[in-house]
């Protein structure tokens, strides 16, 4: 009877697994639907970027559900974007592999391209952090959450690219994705999270023979990654193409979410991860959502116009630019004069320093802790990667939140919301520093200690947090 009943759970794991494999074969042998699927979100990607520019601005009494701008606005900013970010820790990067227009359209333009040897600067592992950086801030200077014309510009632009990187580079791939896509890397480290991936065993890869009278078939890999070697889940797009190649090598399969970081991250120092998790989340996404609420920058205007005036530069502070380098929308009041723009920038990469440096500084105390290497000191900044996820998803919420309580819909559910997915993610992050010192702390009292120094690099975070929601 006791074995019986411990053959249970197996039995049901077992069972699991076998439904999870299935769903994997599911999307290989259902291509034709999904490229279907792929089109239409195109079409309708078109349009939210395209109609919003050929009608005028939304009046003030206009709502989400009967102007086209407010609506695109709502669904880009309040639903698209957050939601794609929480796929990403949920499911992996399907939102990669199957709805994304840019992935779709530069993948059709590379079958008919040049199809060109990808040079090597395209390759540079820097892209994730400077595309990411530059686009953020970018999109607050022009206020792409606001109004339709940046979002044109940026989105519209990005995808233009992609499908001209489709025409010069590759064959049937998508090296824009791989290599240029702005939001690549933020997608890269958050996909680590995911409890689903496709597991590739090498021992039956290895073994695999080929039945007699049957011809090999290659697996098309769009995002180029090199399967057989394949341990982390942030490259794969989870398309589905090589579910169950060589004789089921290759399947869908649960694993613990935190597995990727503690077990797989550490093995190879990745320092552009780090500088995009410590500098470009948790510093210059957390500085472009500040800017804008933080009474520092009305005090550093005051400053800055005294100077001005005072050193007869007056003339300076009226300097503005077109809407596509800075916010101009006088007929709404919305103008960003130069000086504006400096000290908005500013503000930013001063954010992005200073709470960069301060979670350097921990992370370091941690790797120091463990017996310093500069492996280490990139593996742990990798268990941050919860706590960073969560601040982009709020921030981007935060639009979400205004746009509903404008049109009468209750939100006082909202706080604790934040707060439980704050601390939430906290103490993820903290759980993932515990394992990981466990993995390189020679006692017990080290990894406590490695442990209490990565609590610095939580607060700062937290703090910055604290101050938008609950201060400014």
């Amino acid at each position: 009877m006791a074995t019986l009943i411990a053959n249970r759970p197996a039995s049901r794991s077992a069972a699991l697994n076998a439904r999870v494999a299935a769903a994997g074969n599911l999307l290989l042998r259902h291509r034709t639907a999904i490229a279907r699927l792929q089109w239409a979100l195109v079409a309708v990607y078109a349009l939210l970027i395209i109609v919003p520019v050929l009608v005028p601005l939304p009046a003030r009494a206009d709502h989400v559900w009967n102007n086209v701008t407010l609506f695109a606005q709502f669904v880009f900013w309040g639903i698209w974007w957050p939601f794609v970010l929480i796929s990403m820790v949920l499911v992996g990067r399907v939102w990669c592999g199957f709805m994304c227009p840019e992935g779709t359209l530069t993948e059709a333009a590379s079958r008919h391209g040049l199809a060109r040897a990808i040079p090597r600067w395209v390759r540079w592992g820097g892209w994730p952090f400077v595309a990411f950086a530059l686009t953020t801030i970018y999109g607050q200077m022009t206020s792409v959450y606001q109004y339709p014309g940046p979002v044109l510009l940026i989105l519209g632009g990005s995808t233009v690219a992609a499908i001209f990187a489709g025409l010069l580079w590759g064959e049937d791939k998508r090296v824009w994705c791989r290599f240029l896509c702005p939001v690549n890397g933020v997608f890269r480290v958050l996909a680590k999270l995911a409890p689903l991936h496709f597991a590739v065993d090498t021992e039956q890869w290895n073994a695999y023979r080929l039945p007699a009278g049957e011809r090999f078939q290659h697996v098309r890999c769009t995002p180029l990654v090199a399967i057989r070697t394949m341990k982390s889940n942030s490259q794969c797009h989870m398309c589905g193409n090589c579910s169950g190649f060589r004789g089921g090598a290759v399947k869908l399969a649960l694993r613990s979410p935190n597995h990727d970081i503690v077990n797989v991250s550490g093995l190879k120092a990745k320092p552009w991860e780090t500088v995009l998790i410590v500098f470009g989340l948790l510093g210059i996404a957390i500085g472009a959502f500040l800017w804008s609420a933080s009474p520092w920058m009305v005090q550093a205007k005051i400053a800055s116009a005294t100077f001005l005036v005072g050193h007869g530069l007056k003339d300076l502070l009226h300097v503005t630019l077109p809407w596509w380098v800075l916010t101009d929308y006088p007929e709404r009041n919305d103008v960003l004069t130069l000086l504006d723009g400096v000290l908005l920038v500013g503000f930013i990469l001063a954010f992005a320093v200073v709470n960069g440096l301060v979670v350097s500084a921990c992370l370091a105390a941690a790797s120091a802790a463990c017996g310093w290497s500069a492996q280490r000191f990139h593996h742990f900044a990798q268990a941050l990667i919860p706590l960073a996820g969560a601040g982009v998803f709020l921030g981007l919420s935060a639009l979400t939140v205004t746009l509903l309580a404008q049109d009468g819909f209750s939100m006082g559910w909202v706080e604790e919301l934040r707060i439980a997915m704050l601390a939430g993610a906290t103490v993820w992050s903290l759980w993932l520093g515990w394992r990981i010192a466990g993995l390189h702390a020679p006692n017990a009292a080290r990894r406590a200690l490695a442990l209490a120094v990565l609590l610095p690099a939580c607060a700062s975070t937290l703090g910055a947090w604290y101050l938008l929601f609950w201060v400014w």
